[in-house]
């Protein structure tokens, strides 16, 4: 079963909302054209710096989350990591998911 996040970015998919790819949202960023970003948990640490500090610098939402090989495939992007919501409701929609998934998780953890 999917989980909401992933329905959520197939359908900012489906409405050309959701970039795919380091250069593709970098770029994106600088223009300030990405309202959040979903970077994968199992990209390389070093590219995982560079895409923080430049999310930073541009002021930009983000949010590591989940691992490429069902992020990728759900979005109708495999073998991407990095992902960016160019729309506001979106991105709202998709942190707070990704928040409530979160919090679900640690109650799990915490009842086992």
């Amino acid at each position: 079963m999917k989980k909401p996040t992933e329905s959520y970015l197939g359908f900012a998919k489906k409405s050309g909302n959701l970039l795919a790819g380091y250069n593709t949202c970098v770029s994106a960023m600088n223009k300030g054209k990405v309202k959040l970003l979903i970077i994968c948990e199992d990209i390389a640490e070093n590219s995982m710096e560079k895409i923080t500090c430049l999310a930073r610098a541009n002021q930009t939402k983000y949010r590591i989350y989940g691992h490429s090989d069902v992020l990728g495939p759900a979005c109708g992007s495999p073998g991407r990591a990095i992902f960016g919501i160019t729309d506001a409701g979106f991105a709202d929609t998709i942190a707070k998911a990704i928040e409530q998934e979160r919090i679900e998780t640690s109650e799990e953890k915490e009842v086992q």
